[in-house]
């Protein structure tokens, strides 16, 4: 039998109460991780599309001067000028605090390590009557990055999005953040920006950043791939502009999913999951687990963490809504569950971390044992942060060098190769209607030439 326990309640305390739920079998479960899944969707999503048309539109027709209008609209503040002088960024890493500078150099080089291991080969092929066929790479040439800001700063973010098209060799990095209500960006993101070398960075959020970035303005060049996450209104826009240019995905909420047998401490799973809730409201927190133990006590164990916590309040409201704890017969059946949801973050706290995750197949990113909490690979682990939401680990993976590269195929046929092929085109050309086609081949025929 498969439990589900989860929040029904939050009281006016800062107690978290929850109830359990049982479910006679494993669909029900998944009936719940998929409501999980589409906590973003409905008439929220609808009302939120209608205004970001509304901005892209603008900017696209405005320039500069939507730019201004929207800044001043949301984030508070007038803006005379977008670009973040490259005194002030400088300025920034100089007063950063030694420690801190030694963990973000720290960062850098852990993370550009992992990602110039990614970059991918060109492809030569010559065949045997002299054809030769390729597939070369080579990055965009210009990148544009988002960074969030809001309800907390994300410095990691900047070298997750801009060590990668470094790699990659992208001519020119430009970063869009929203500034505070004095047009000021955090000092620590402006001090990853500077040892990343982002060209230009413009103090600028939300879904008209993005659509500077897709159409240009006065001020902001016109890029050739936009990644980094943000709220749904720039991961709307971010969908929107796609076609006009590159994306990395279309971001959601944070999640991870835990998965825990007796072997698992209560308090790191607790901590671990606190450390998701605590992202942003939306955000999710699993549990699936095999001890009966963990899941009767874990939300009590929660609780004692949020005495005193920081981030109280954002950390009840993704526990009472999006939190959830399964308790199953078996690893096999806890893996399936996990599968079902394809999280973004999946941690493995459970005697043999390896051997459970060959029976994975849909995850971001996959932390294996006690030693490997997901917080490691937020800052520094090295493979990147930036990964599939929302159940798109089905078929998506990180952020990666690729991101910001393109292949073309190289395709140059020899006379003989050519003589050898001919035939064959002709055919597969009538065969599909396409009359010039097959004559592009009949008129190159060697017996006429």
């Amino acid at each position: 039998m498969t439990q589900i326990i989860n929040k029904d309640e939050v009281q006016e305390s800062s107690s978290t109460k929850l109830t359990i739920k049982t479910a006679d079998n494993i669909d029900q479960a998944r009936l719940e991780l998929k409501r999980i899944t589409n906590r973003t969707s409905g008439s929220v999503q609808e009302q939120a599309i209608k205004i970001v048309e509304e901005i892209l539109k603008d900017v696209s027709e405005k320039g500069d001067e939507a730019l201004r209008e929207y800044t001043s609209r949301f984030d508070g503040f007038l803006a005379e000028k977008f670009q973040v002088p490259s005194d002030l960024i400088l300025k920034a890493w100089e007063e950063t605090p030694k420690e801190l500078q030694n963990s973000l150099l720290l960062a850098k080089k852990r993370i550009e390590k992992f990602h110039s291991l990614q970059v991918p080969k060109n492809i030569t092929y010559t065949g045997p009557n002299g054809e030769s066929l390729g597939r070369r790479w080579s990055p965009v040439e210009k990148a544009g990055i988002y960074i969030p800001g809001g309800r907390a700063a994300y410095p990691s973010t900047v070298l997750m999005n801009a060590i990668p098209a470094s790699v990659a060799g992208v001519n020119q990095t430009i970063m869009v953040s929203p500034a505070d209500s004095h047009g000021e960006l955090n000092q620590t993101v402006l001090a990853a920006a500077h040892i990343t070398g982002i060209n230009k960075i413009f103090s600028i959020g939300g879904a008209q950043a993005i659509g500077a970035l897709a159409f240009g303005t006065e001020s902001i060049p016109k890029v050739d791939v936009i990644t980094g996450p943000g709220n749904i209104y720039v991961t709307l826009a971010k969908k929107k502009v796609y076609g006009k240019v590159g994306i990395d995905s279309l971001a959601g909420p944070s999640e991870i999913l835990i998965i825990a047998d007796q072997s698992a401490k209560l308090e790191h799973v607790a901590s671990d999951m606190l450390a998701q809730s605590e992202h942003d409201p939306l955000a999710s927190a699993i549990l699936i687990t095999t001890n009966k133990k963990l899941a009767e006590n874990i939300l009590s164990e929660i609780e004692r963490q949020l005495i005193n916590h920081p981030r109280l309040e954002i950390c009840k409201e993704s526990i009472s809504k999006w939190g959830l704890v399964v308790l199953c017969d078996d690893l096999e059946t806890c893996a399936k569950l996990s599968d079902t949801f394809a999280p973004e973050h999946l941690e493995l706290l459970v005697e043999d971390p390896k051997e459970l995750s060959k029976r994975i197949k849909n995850a971001g990113a996959i932390f294996m044992g006690p030693w490997s909490p997901e917080a490691i690979g937020d800052y520094l682990g090295g493979p990147n942060h930036t990964l599939p939401t929302s159940g798109t680990a089905r078929f998506a993976g990180a952020l990666g060098v690729e991101n910001f590269m393109k292949n073309t195929s190289i395709i140059d046929f020899s006379k003989e190769a050519f003589n050898e092929n001919k035939n064959a085109v002709v055919h597969l050309a009538n065969s599909e209607g396409l009359h010039s086609h097959a004559e592009s081949i009949r008129i190159r025929d060697s017996k006429s030439c």
